[in-house]
């Protein structure tokens, strides 16, 4: 009989190259996989042909199961199975709820493991040439959901808004029209600004603005979820905003 344990492991941002070797290896050797609608799907041919694929992932706000029901099940499928793999996208304690689950299963002596992955926070960005430190431009960086547990924007953006840091903002693509205009009331409606839709995939879409300029460019891109947000001076370093910038500058000066 196996021993029931538990392996959190972050899948990265969407590249399947992305995900670490320790990762791999414990998909390898997984009796169970359990996994997010962010996780590749390819990741799964790394398991054993006879591994059960169960998908608990995510959608729009639609759920295949509830976070007490994922919990639930972790716990049965290692009791019954053995080594159970929860496969999450990007870093699973980044915003992915990772410390809940493992948390549960401890109370039933279950082992637990967590195997760090590539957040898209930095990953994201990173894959269309924007680094969210670079010297003379940031100094730091914030990463913050958009929404909160209640549904609300979160108060940290609020924080934010006023240090020089880069802000990424995960989850936020439903409030991006309140975090604009949260940057506005604060005198940055100037500010550069960059939306990611499945970066680092090859099917990345990206809108690149201002604050003031960037909703009706999401619009046009046909940017949805799940998508990241990153605001601050960084982004004018991507070759699209130098561009535009450059144009707007040169308009300027014949007029």
């Amino acid at each position: 009989m196996n021993i029931p344990r538990l392996t959190l492991i972050g899948a990265g941002p969407g590249d399947i190259e992305l995900i670490t070797v320790k990762g791999i290896r414990a998909i390898k050797s997984a009796d169970v996989v359990l996994y997010d609608a962010l996780a590749n799907e390819e990741l799964l041919e790394f398991a054993h042909p006879k591994a059960l694929r169960i998908y608990v992932g995510k959608r729009l706000g639609k759920y295949v199961y509830t976070q007490d029901e994922i919990n639930q099940k972790i716990v049965s499928l290692a009791l019954e199975y053995g080594h159970v793999v929860r496969l999450k996208g990007g870093d699973p304690f980044v915003f992915g709820r990772g410390f809940e689950e493992i948390e549960y299963a401890r109370n039933f002596n279950i082992e637990c493991e967590v195997v760090s992955g590539v957040t898209s926070a930095i990953a994201a960005p990173a894959s269309i040439g924007i680094p969210v430190t670079t010297r003379g431009f940031s100094e730091s960086f914030w990463v913050i959901t958009g929404t909160t547990k209640a549904g609300e924007l979160s108060k940290d953006i609020t924080l934010a808004v006023q240090s020089t840091a880069t802000v990424v903002i995960l989850m936020g693509m439903s409030k991006l029209t309140q975090i604009c205009e949260l940057f506005a009331m604060n005198g940055k409606s100037e500010t550069p600004i960059a939306i990611i839709q499945n970066g680092t995939r090859n099917n990345v879409n990206f809108a690149i603005g201002t604050v003031s300029t960037i909703i009706p460019i999401v619009k046009e891109q046909q940017i949805s979820n799940p998508a990241v947000i990153v605001i601050g001076e960084v982004v004018s370093l991507h070759p699209s905003f130098i561009e535009k910038f450059s144009d707007e500058l040169a308009l300027s000066n014949k007029l």
